[in-house]
């Protein structure tokens, strides 16, 4: 589990934040706030860029945690800028970096009760990675990839899906 875990996190997280950061550099010569795009959405219901980030950042810091049988670290979600959201992934990467195989021994087969819209689900740790956190964070990862496209931002799936 630790062999699927830790490195998909990882390196989609280090994908998010280059293309995070390729945005950041465009705005710039652009002249444009980068505020802009936090603040973007791709329809009025839906989560902005910033929360996209952080929502992404807490399935990969909460899966290993529950998988490992720890406590999930919990972070305020107070980013209000680019330098504030690289930090938050930064910080996810030194979690996800910390881990130890031998901490994921049993986790596929580890039961874990968490809740899902409201109410109390069951599941093993094999379950939940591929069934509930990797769907999740991959989500969120499209979704801030989705509203930078949409607002004109020039990334392609080599940025989504680099080849590292």
């Amino acid at each position: 589990m630790y062999d699927v875990a830790i490195p998909t996190f990882q390196k989609q997280l280090a994908a998010l934040e280059a293309f995070l950061a390729k945005a950041a550099d465009q705005a710039a010569a652009k002249k444009i706030d980068f505020a802009v795009y936090l603040g973007s959405r791709l329809y009025p219901d839906m989560f902005n860029l910033t929360r996209q980030v952080q929502l992404a950042t807490d399935f990969a810091k909460a899966a290993p945690a529950r998988l490992a049988g720890l406590e999930i670290p919990s972070f305020p979600d107070t980013e209000t800028t680019w330098p504030e959201l690289k930090a938050r992934i930064a910080k996810i990467q030194a979690l996800l970096a910390a881990y130890k195989p031998e901490q994921f021994e049993g986790a596929e087969s580890r039961e874990l009760t968490l809740k899902v819209g409201g109410q109390e689900v069951t599941m093993n740790g094999r379950e939940y990675l591929l069934h509930v956190a990797f769907p999740n964070f991959y989500f969120h990862c499209a979704t801030a990839y989705d509203i930078l496209r949409h607002n004109g931002i020039e990334i392609g799936k080599r940025d989504f899906v680099p080849r590292r």
